[in-house]
């Protein structure tokens, strides 16, 4: 199974996010991972989809997506061709003798700590999902109270593919 980041630029029209989620629902195709939000130009949003599956499947979706009147246009986002990243907040159970050992493992990463309390912290971290993962696999040994991660976003390298004002 391949994995395959989408950047899709779609009209800001009432109901879009929930005609592009009703495709992947009516096809029966699982969504690893959605972001969205306005881009520069109000007029549109940008939607990262994080989809699975077999060459065809990927292609599928993508013809799929395609034919939606307010998607205005589709970039796959490669590895070495694209910036992708996500956030983490983390909150984690501390005390006297673990606050350091957390501190430690967040400065290792360049997270911030982002919230302090007498029995937790929390955490901020931003980076690919590699790196994320490998933070909290390092947190395993204390408590972790709450997490949350954003999903992927991303843009293509160099000059812009997606350009709004370009759009009618």
């Amino acid at each position: 199974m391949k994995k395959m980041v989408l950047s899709i630029l779609v009209r800001n029209t009432f109901g879009v996010l929930s005609r592009v989620a009703g495709l992947f629902a009516r096809r029966g195709y699982n969504i690893d991972s959605l972001t969205v939000s306005e881009t520069e130009d109000n007029g549109f949003s940008r939607m990262t989809i994080v989809v699975s599956g077999e060459d065809e499947v990927l292609e599928q979706i993508r013809n799929q997506l395609s034919k939606l009147v307010d998607v205005r246009e589709i970039t796959v986002l490669k590895d070495g061709e694209s910036v992708c990243r996500e956030l983490i907040l983390c909150k984690v159970a501390v005390g006297m003798e673990s606050r350091q050992q957390v501190i430690a493992v967040a400065d290792v990463f360049r997270a911030k700590i982002v919230d302090v309390s007498n029995d937790s912290m929390m955490i901020e971290l931003t980076g690919n999902q590699a790196k994320l993962d490998a933070f909290i696999g390092l947190l395993e040994g204390f408590e972790i109270k709450e997490l949350v991660r954003t999903g992927i976003t991303g843009l293509t390298r160099g000059r812009a593919d997606m350009l709004a004002g370009e759009l009618d």
